[in-house]
């Protein structure tokens, strides 16, 4: 009998496997029964396609046999089983799920709990065992193998005996070592502790023989030992039990073992409806990003049940993309057992309930930032993007929904705050709401365009995130209160004039329109600036789209080339300004090489690049000579 390698596999990928995905060992129970339902779901699914076939449920089960002398454990299951083929390409190859492919073959639609579709979970085994045997017996056959493997040297399959169609799985536990106890994963009640916790809804019986105590017939202080086969398990979907009976653990277990995420969700919610449509649906609130979510791989959606049975593993109608973070599962008797995607999609049911799901995430998330106001930061930290990205993609449509859940960080209170604590600090002569724009909350708090704003005392928000700007434009305003950069044009804030100032606006006009004539098309035109007190320079812009946005959409693949109207702004008051109106009246070379400069350094203030860093430095070096 010749030991077969592991396709693609090492003993490094076994460990990582084990070490990154699984924290606790405990879990490989979990994992085993899981492929054992699975494995009983196959039966089930055969039942249905075969008229001739009968599905008694009361003859499919799961038994798990602790054996402490032999150090033994065994997980049997009377489901579906596996030919040789089917062991060597299902426990053969890493990451390869049998029953993930099942459901692909048979193009599953309705009717099952089909759990273990990552292909690993099998492999946890090796977590707690120094060896692991599976026999198993193929439906519809009288031949049964075993497979056998002690970890990342490979494996065997041989013909073997077995009465029954279905799986058993035997593992030969570690020896306790000094930093793991192995035993406890022999012992009755600490299985039980683990089945109970992890499997539960589980909707095929668990049954283990439950050793006893009691009073020998006839004897009044004799007793005896016995063992009673017991289930162990509720069989109750978790979705179906009375909230009062739950506490948080179930929900984080429930979210552990549907693999929701490898998290703990900051809120769930339970939902039991009865009226146009009845429903239950239980819904989960991350506390993490997933790693994959802005990738074209990450599926939106919630498992979608009917009357317990499972229709799909991911139906995207039932969640805005805005709200495409949340996890869970609905279960609905409405739904008919034969619905198809396509038949989804216009499901009268369905879109009520979508509408119902979508008002009681918002209320829900309203209720956190109420009440739980840190644990709301920390999920709009991970979420928030999304939030803002619902603004945008609705052109405006979602704002209803999603205004009183946006935030963004103050530079008064130096946190998060939202529009609504924006608005409630407001004076009574500010105009509108600003905001300055950058890559980070440092670079905003040196942008010269925001001094006006800051030395009158008002509350600036900073955008930070890319989809930022474009979302506040589809807002447009908040509470009647218009939404306003700091850098455009009007910022709505009076400034007293002098007939000096006015006086020295006319002799400034000659030499701005030459500067002007010097940068060309580069710049739509160079003023006077209102907003700058300490600094010499900087840009400004008209019309709708501003400079950020214009970094953010040239630095899209499609390299589109867009550009700001930008307005090249000098600060009269400062030193600078005095040397360009001497080198306008006496040395207009000077005066062009001013100009440049000038602009490169407020190109570089925006963090835009400069066209000719090589003639900046020349430039540069010219002055310092």
């Amino acid at each position: 009998m010749n030991k077969k390698p592991f396709e693609t596999e090492s003993k490094r990928l076994i460990d990582l496997m084990i070490n990154s995905i699984y924290t606790h060992r405990e879990i490989f129970l979990r994992e085993l029964i899981s492929n054992a339902s699975d494995a009983i779901e196959k039966i089930y699914y055969q039942t249905l396609s075969d008229e001739s076939l009968t599905f008694d449920r009361d003859n499919y089960y799961i038994k798990v046999i602790p054996d402490k002398t032999n150090r033994l454990l065994r997980i049997i299951d009377t489901g579906i089983g596996m030919s040789q083929q089917e062991l060597e390409d299902n426990l053969g190859v890493i990451a390869k799920s049998g029953s993930l492919s099942f459901k692909k073959d048979n193009e599953i639609k309705d009717g099952f709990d089909i759990i273990g579709q990552f292909g690993v979970g099998f492999y946890s085994a090796f977590m707690v065992a120094d060896n692991v045997t599976v026999i198993s017996r193929a439906f519809g056959s009288e031949e049964a193998f075993k497979w056998e493997s002690q970890g990342a040297d490979g494996y065997t399959v041989e013909p073997w005996t077995k009465d029954e169609v279905g799986t058993e799985i035997i593992l030969k536990i570690k020896e306790n070592s000094e930093d793991e106890r192995y035993d406890e994963y022999l012992e009755e009640y600490r299985l039980k502790s683990i089945i109970k916790k992890y499997s539960d809804f589980i909707r095929y019986p668990i049954k283990m023989d439950m050793s006893r105590r009691r009073l020998k017939e006839g004897s009044e202080d004799e007793y005896e030992d016995y063992t009673e086969e017991e289930i162990l398990n509720s069989m109750v979907p978790i979705w179906r039990k009375n909230k009062n009976e739950l506490g948080t653990e179930d929900y984080e277990n429930f979210y552990a073992e549907k693999r929701y995420g490898f998290d703990k969700p900051i809120k769930h919610i339970h939902i039991s409806v009865a009226g146009a449509v009845d429903y239950n649906a239980i819904l989960f609130i991350p506390e993490k990003i997933p790693f994959d979510y802005y990738t074209r791989e990450y599926e939106k959606g919630l498992e979608l049940y009917s009357n317990g049975v499972l229709i799909m593993n991911k139906c995207p109608d039932l969640l805005p993309d805005y709200f495409s973070f949340v996890k869970g599962m609905v279960d609905s008797e409405d739904l008919s057992l034969n619905i198809s995607r396509e038949m989804l999609q216009h499901d009268r049911q369905l879109k009520l309930i979508a509408k119902n799901l979508n008002n009681k995430i918002k209320s829900e998330l309203e209720s956190i930032l109420k009440n739980e106001r840190e644990k709301y930061e920390e999920f709009f930290k991970s979420f928030g993007r999304q939030l803002k990205y619902g603004v945008y993609d609705g052109f405006g449509s979602n704002k209803e929904t999603l205004q009183e859940l946006l935030m963004f960080y103050s530079s008064q209170e130096k946190k998060l705050v939202t529009l609504d604590e924006y608005v409630s600090r407001m004076p009574a002569e500010q105009k509108y709401i600003y905001y300055a724009a950058g890559e980070s909350i440092e670079r905003i708090e040196k942008l010269p365009q925001a001094e006006l704003v800051s030395d009158k005392g008002y509350e600036i928000l900073y955008f930070t995130d890319d989809v930022d700007e474009f979302a506040i434009k589809m807002l447009m305003n908040y509470q009647e209160k218009e939404i306003k950069s700091v850098a455009s044009g009007d910022l709505g804030i009076e400034m007293p004039e002098s007939e000096a100032d006015r006086d020295g606006e006319k002799e400034q006009k000659e030499l701005f329109a030459y500067m002007k004539d010097k940068l060309g098309d580069r710049v739509k035109a160079v003023r006077a600036s209102k907003r700058l007190k300490s600094h010499a320079v900087c840009l400004s812009n008209e019309g709708e789209l501003t400079i950020e946005m214009e970094k953010i959409l040239n630095a899209m693949p499609s390299n589109q080339n867009i550009k700001a109207d930008k307005i090249l702004e000098i600060n009269v008051n400062h030193e600078v300004f005095k040397s360009l109106s001497r080198a306008f009246e006496d040395d207009k070379e000077k005066l062009d090489l001013y100009t440049e400069l000038l602009y490169n350094q407020a190109l570089l203030i925006e963090g835009l690049p400069i066209h000719d860093p090589v003639a900046f430095t020349n430039s540069i070096c010219k002055i310092m000579q």
